[in-house]
């Protein structure tokens, strides 16, 4: 099987426990008014792979990888190729081989054949990591464009089977850097009971060239990142600190 894909990273080091062979795929329906990627959003505007050749290419990195790592998939958002992602990950896991998946969760759902695929790719997946776009669901479409509602059920889902997570949030000024937001954030985050880590990601601009090579105008253009302040109190808040699992 094929699937559409943007590039490879041999040597990824923030991408999951230890180090790991990333591959990003294209393909995703989030319009997030901080995506550093939008030459990602045409799933077709990738190179198509085969499952095979992927596997190949990860495990001649393997020797780097030490005793945690191993493939992480990103994007794009890596499940709107979930019957790629689904064969990968099986013939992974034939090689003895850690598997990682970076999603926002936008397609998610509990019905039909998708939900049956997404509960076998859970069975080959050892860990994901998932953003909390927004916790308000009114701050969240206008921040994406989406409801954020099945995304949540997917987080529910996950603390279901235990299968664990690394959450990640992107700290926006006049966004989601509000203290009131951050604080319903981490109430939500005290629901759960498989996360092993919580990551505070600082808003920068440095993908505004890409808009403008693709003629795409990127509306925050004049916004700062956040002050190193406001990111300590981001991580205070979300107590990041109290999540230490998968230290690399």
């Amino acid at each position: 099987m094929k699937g559409y894909i943007h590039q490879l990273e041999s040597f990824g080091s923030v991408d999951g426990p230890g180090v790991r062979f990333i591959i990003f795929t294209t393909g995703c329906r989030l319009r997030c008014k901080y995506c550093h990627n939008p030459d990602t959003w045409n799933m077709k505007a990738g190179k198509l792979m085969e499952t095979d050749e992927l596997i190949q290419e990860a495990l001649s990195c393997k020797s780097y990888w030490g005793k945690k790592g191993g493939i992480t998939v990103s994007g794009g958002e890596p499940l709107c190729q979930l019957d790629f992602l689904l064969e990968l990950f099986q013939k992974a896991k034939e090689q003895g081989i850690n598997t990682c998946i970076d999603t926002a969760g936008e397609p998610f759902t509990r019905e039909g054949e998708w939900f049956a695929k997404f509960q076998s790719l859970m069975e080959v997946t050892d860990t994901l990591l998932v953003d909390i776009k927004h916790i308000d669901e009114e701050e969240h479409i206008k921040l994406t464009g989406h409801s954020g509602k099945n995304i949540m059920d997917m987080f529910a889902y996950l603390d279901e089977i235990n299968k664990p997570i690394w959450i990640r949030h992107v700290l926006v000024p006049g966004i989601t850097d509000n203290d009131e937001y951050l604080t319903r954030t981490r109430d939500f985050i005290r629901t759960l009971h498989n996360v092993q880590r919580v990551e505070i990601l600082p808003y920068h601009g440095l993908g505004a060239v890409k808009y403008k090579d693709l003629g795409l105008n990127y509306v925050l253009k004049d916004t700062e990142s956040p002050t190193q302040e406001r990111v300590e109190n981001a991580r205070k808040i979300l107590e990041c600190d109290k999540y230490t699992g998968w230290k690399n």
